[in-house]
């Protein structure tokens, strides 16, 4: 795993953990900014994921 692959994991649950506070708290807006945390992360942890396959396919 890379930078990026561990990054994106820990805000994409980071983000799970805030939606589901907003949830509990009533707080649409802390819903709305822990699903933005959320698809952030996969962005990044996507990114990742293709680092990883370049890498790997110039070895």
């Amino acid at each position: 795993m890379n930078d990026d692959q561990i990054k994106g994991k820990a805000k994409d649950i980071g983000g799970k953990v805030q939606e589901e506070a907003g949830k509990v708290t009533g707080s649409s807006e802390q819903q709305a900014k822990g699903l933005s945390k959320q698809v952030e992360g996969k962005v990044q942890e996507k990114a990742g994921d293709l680092r990883d396959a370049i890498n790997k396919g110039n070895r």
